[in-house]
């Protein structure tokens, strides 16, 4: 390609302005803009020639249109759009007019180019506009899920402003029974709180099944201090509503949506939402996290660690009771759709494997008894239930992801093969379930490549 025959045949379809003529051979002469390249054509081409020097003014360009020469205002709206906001990064998308597209296509034709040659309007507008919104807000350029993404719809003469979440992983404790993980609507009056003109007297018209959820712990304060319009909650599973979360914690995240800060003191956040939780809920190790963390925490392969408080109908000796435990550890279980989530689980037969089944002596025999004196109450304060009575047992359980732990103790009328209540013959059921640890199965939640570095 002879780039003066290209420039020439160019600026004979009329007033073409230097970044439109650049434009065509931008794959030419790296470090230039395609400005700079129209002019430098130009330039020669009236040497060559020996012609005046007589550029057409920009906004007389057939091509653009004149709207090469907007690209300062567009970034000026496109920082104002975001003021008073808090960015890290940003990306900027261009709607080409038609007509504009059409007079690029044409114009390569007259050349005889093909109709890809060079570069694409949107993508010269993107990129020159982008520079200046970087130097006017100090925000670097991202391609990957940005901060925020501009978008400059040209025809409708309007930018846009998509502020993306932004994301706090960490790990929570909920230390008091009969407490979701999420909101809880009422499935009679779906969550609306009234039956026809009367209040709904399922949920005395709530409209939540519950009071308190972790969710409602947790996911509003961190909304707060990002100022954003809602906060999403996502976890790594979720224990049963009457099921104590110990130990370790579960993991989760909170997506922040559209939120006007992102560097927050992480610190700050979890000492709020542990205040406002006052007991309940506990959360620590909170991080400021990429969106790639809500993925990992939702779908990494994960074990889980369980306390069970079993009663039996009638008495069941120690040595018996570790017989039964040691023939379910290492064992593959085969449990079909227990009964009591049937209504929301696909009916099929499920494969899970119990890796450790450890039979308590007593409440001495914890490890990691709560201690009476902090906020989560004493497992020797648990009603109804005595662990000296031969009915009565505890049992640690360390097993796969999905193992349902109360009807590997009761059996759930035989969908569950082997259970402890089928190995002892005799009936067995969970009184009350710890949830001590849960844990990545090959590696764990908190990897460094999905945290943001907080000093940056």
């Amino acid at each position: 390609m002879d780039v003066l025959e290209v420039a020439a045949d160019a600026v004979a379809t009329g007033p073409v302005c230097d970044a439109c003529l650049g434009r065509l051979v931008a794959d030419r002469s790296f470090g230039l803009t395609n400005a700079e390249r129209g002019r430098a054509l130009r330039t020669s081409l009236a040497l060559a020639s020996d012609e005046p020097f007589e550029p057409p003014e920009p906004d007389d360009c057939w091509v653009c249109e004149g709207r090469c020469t907007e690209f300062d205002d567009w970034a000026e709206r496109a920082a104002a759009a975001v003021e008073g906001v808090a960015f890290d990064t940003y990306n900027v998308g261009t709607r080409t007019p038609p007509l504009i597209e059409e007079n690029g296509r044409f114009l390569r034709e007259e050349c005889g180019l093909d109709p890809d040659a060079g570069e694409a309007f949107n993508s010269e507008f993107n990129r020159e506009v982008g520079k200046r919104v970087g130097r006017l807000t100090g925000a670097e350029v991202s391609f990957d899920r940005p901060n925020v993404q501009f978008t400059i719809d040209l025809d409708a003469d309007r930018v846009d402003a998509k502020i993306n979440s932004a994301f706090v992983y960490g790990r929570y404790r909920k230390l008091e029974r009969d407490i979701p993980q999420t909101e809880w609507p009422c499935r009679e009056c779906h969550g609306s709180g009234r039956a026809g003109r009367e209040p709904c007297e399922h949920c005395d018209g709530t409209g939540y099944l519950y009071e308190h959820s972790v969710e409602e712990y947790v996911a509003p304060i961190a909304e707060d201090v990002m100022d954003g319009t809602d906060g999403v909650f996502h976890g790594a599973g979720r224990e049963d509503v009457d099921a104590r979360m110990l130990g370790t914690g579960r993991p989760f995240v909170i997506e922040v949506e559209e939120p006007r800060r992102r560097r927050i003191d992480v610190e700050r956040l979890e000492a709020d939402v542990n205040a406002f939780a006052d007991g309940a809920v506990e959360v620590e190790g909170l991080r400021l996290a990429t969106h790639e963390m809500v993925e990992r925490v939702k779908g990494l392969d994960a074990s889980k660690r369980y306390r069970a408080f079993v009663a039996f109908d009638e008495a069941v000796s120690l040595d018996d009771l570790r017989a039964a435990a040691a023939e379910l550890e290492g064992a593959t279980i085969e449990q079909y759709t227990p009964n009591r989530v049937d209504h929301r689980r696909a009916n099929l037969t499920r494969e899970r494997e119990v890796y450790d089944v450890t039979v308590r002596e007593s409440l001495a025999d914890l490890p990691d008894r709560p201690d009476p004196a902090a906020s989560a109450p004493a497992d020797d304060a648990i009603p109804d239930f005595d662990p000296d009575d031969p009915r009565h047992a505890i049992v640690d359980i360390h097993g796969e992801g999905g193992l349902y732990i109360k009807e590997l103790v009761s059996s759930d009328e035989g969908r569950t093969e082997p259970s402890l209540a089928g190995l002892l013959d005799v009936e067995a059921t969970v009184l009350h379930l710890d949830v001590l640890a849960v844990a990545g199965e090959d590696e764990p939640f908190a990897d460094e490549g999905y945290f943001l570095d907080e000093d940056s």
